[in-house]
């Protein structure tokens, strides 16, 4: 599905499900990788505090919102809720006696996202569009190629597919609430804030996970050298997780973008029906 627009009739469902793994699976899950594991739980740790600022965020601006925005606002926060509870109790099973890196991080991540809050509503929702980019980018790879079937314990897969979908249904959120907010600007100041914040956002993004990957492969025993080493060849090598989704970061950057533009893949559907049995 691929459209200028979201779908009509959209909906955002809660669905409550507990899928956090358990503790035996969480060692060097990505197919016994140290590296791919060090980069998922870096993502992984940066969500709590991310998923919060995103609610607050849509969530001081849905008074401009009209029409079927305002349920997809609440099933928005709803879902975003979720996520940071799964994830939190995900991240506690990290070890951190053998990973101390786990709390630089998170505390790196409440610093960055409370300079945002600092920086008022706008820088926040600002930031959460590019974000929801980024984790709609990601989504997108997943969905496409399941690159976690065969290789990963079957309880984290589900729950970073079921993230996977949930992106997937919510990508156009903050985006819309973006374009109500600022429906009285012109065109090109809004596509100039948009395009700058992206910029600054995928340059932050990529250095800070890529930074708190090397911290975990550190606690791992790296030299600093051969954790960025791996870590860059991870992320924009093989498999690429960064470069692979280049053609739809790039696609932010077309007058008259949205979202939704992008064209969901086939999995999406199975995965759904999936995750909407599980949660009754």
């Amino acid at each position: 599905m691929s459209t200028t627009h979201t779908p009509v009739g959209l909906k955002i469902p809660l669905r409550n499900l507990h899928l956090a793994p358990s503790k035996e699976s969480v060692h060097h899950w990505f197919g016994g990788d140290p590296v791919g594991t060090a980069v998922m739980n870096a993502l992984s740790l940066t969500f709590p505090d991310g998923e919060k600022l995103f609610i607050d965020a849509v969530r001081h601006f849905r008074g401009a919102a009209e029409g079927e925005l305002v349920e997809q606002i609440r099933g928005f926060i709803q879902q975003e809720s979720v996520h940071a509870r799964e994830h939190e109790t995900l991240n506690r099973l990290i070890d951190r006696q053998r990973y101390p890196g786990a709390d630089v991080i998170s505390a790196l991540t409440r610093e960055r996202t409370n300079q945002a809050r600092e920086r008022g509503p706008m820088t926040m929702l600002l930031a959460t569009i590019a974000l929801e980019h980024f984790t709609a980018i990601m989504a997108d790879q997943l969905l496409q190629e399941d690159t976690l079937s065969g290789k990963v314990p079957e309880d984290i897969a589900r729950l970073w597919r079921w993230h996977a979908v949930e992106e997937t249904e919510h990508k156009a959120v903050a985006f819309d609430v973006y374009e109500a907010v600022t429906r009285d600007w012109s065109g090109w100041r809004r596509y100039r804030l948009r395009s700058l914040t992206m910029l600054l956002v995928s340059i932050r993004f990529t250095r800070h996970i890529t930074d708190y990957a090397c911290l975990l492969l550190e606690d791992d025993g790296y030299s600093k050298r051969e954790a960025l080493r791996a870590v860059r060849r991870h992320l924009w090598s093989n498999p690429g997780l960064f470069r692979r989704g280049w053609r739809t970061w790039l696609a932010w950057f077309k007058p008259g973008f949205h979202p939704w533009a992008i064209a969901t893949p086939r999995a999406f559907a199975a995965w759904k029906a999936e995750f909407d049995a599980l949660a009754g």
